[in-house]
């Protein structure tokens, strides 16, 4: 028997309780509670829009310095069954160590069978490999302490499709985004957008991957650089790379041709500081409508 949102959020609720209890202490872990009290509405009279996907992160003490790697959780609707967008971070790593500590984490989640929490596994598998990347980013700060600080630019790439619906694609998309440590979105039905942020180079290895030859009307419409002595994960306006999908207009059954809520979209846009994208994409102003 298929398995329904409805009992995956469940599950992700029962998964929320139990790191509660493993992680008492304030700011050990930072929930958005209005999220959780949607997917606990829903769970009450699931007839209503899905609830937002929930978001948390854990701030997990590695060695004995007990150095803070905060793990930053995305759950999908349909998790255990669908992979959670998981990104480690640390004020104590450098990019690459980063980096590569998080292409370690990504490879474990994958090696996981579909079905089974693993959100705690992860915590675990946090703190006992995190503490290589840390002593060598600590070694890499000490002898580069007396060199002049190299400034990095963080690259973001709004990208436009006439639509985005097949799975496989999909699938790619999300693959190539957690593989190059790229945050982001991707906005599935007609209109279909993609935005991605991260290292340059990241991103435009993304775009030769996804623009194969016969993925017609597509087009990158804007391209935003921001250069910083820091790290470009400050300047990131996502936090994990989302898959982004908003109730359809029209009844569209089982045909491809249904159009997003573009208001829905504009006000997500709004609320991570891209409200001017609109107009970039669509050719026009966006405009909320009063409440």
């Amino acid at each position: 028997m298929a398995v329904t949102v409805k009992e995956c959020l469940e599950l992700q609720l029962l998964e929320v309780e139990m790191l509660l209890s493993m992680f008492p202490k304030e700011g050990e872990i930072n929930l958005d509670e209005d999220a959780l009290s949607s997917v606990q509405r829903y769970l009450r009279n699931d007839d209503g829009a899905l609830p937002p996907q929930l978001e948390y992160s854990i701030a997990v003490d590695v060695g004995e310095a007990r150095v803070k790697v905060e793990l930053q959780v995305l759950l999908p609707h349909m998790y255990p069954h669908v992979a959670p967008q998981l990104f480690a971070r640390s004020n104590a790593l450098h990019r690459q160590q980063q980096l590569q500590l998080n292409t370690g984490l990504a490879s474990h989640i994958s090696s996981l069978d579909s079905g089974e929490l693993c959100i705690c596994g992860a915590v675990q598998w946090v703190k006992d490999h995190s503490l290589p990347y840390l002593e060598n980013s600590k070694i890499s700060s000490e002898s580069a302490s007396k060199e002049v600080v190299v400034k990095e630019t963080l690259h973001r790439m709004w990208i436009y499709s006439h639509h985005i619906y097949r799975q496989e694609l999909r699938k790619k998309i999300f693959d190539c985004a957690r593989k190059l440590n790229l945050t982001g979105f991707c906005l599935t039905g007609k209109p279909g957008v993609i935005c991605v942020e991260g290292l340059q180079e990241n991103c435009e290895e993304f775009w030769r991957v996804i623009r194969y030859p016969n993925w017609k009307h597509i087009s990158c419409k804007h391209v935003e650089n921001i250069e910083t002595e820091g790290s470009v994960d400050n300047l990131r306006l996502f936090r994990a790379f989302e898959d982004l999908q908003f109730q359809a207009h029209g009844d569209y059954g089982l045909r491809n041709d249904y159009h997003m809520d573009l208001g829905q979209f504009l006000e997500f846009l709004k609320q991570h500081q891209s409200g001017h994208i609109f107009q970039i994409l669509f050719g026009v102003e966006g405009k909320l409508s009063d409440k």
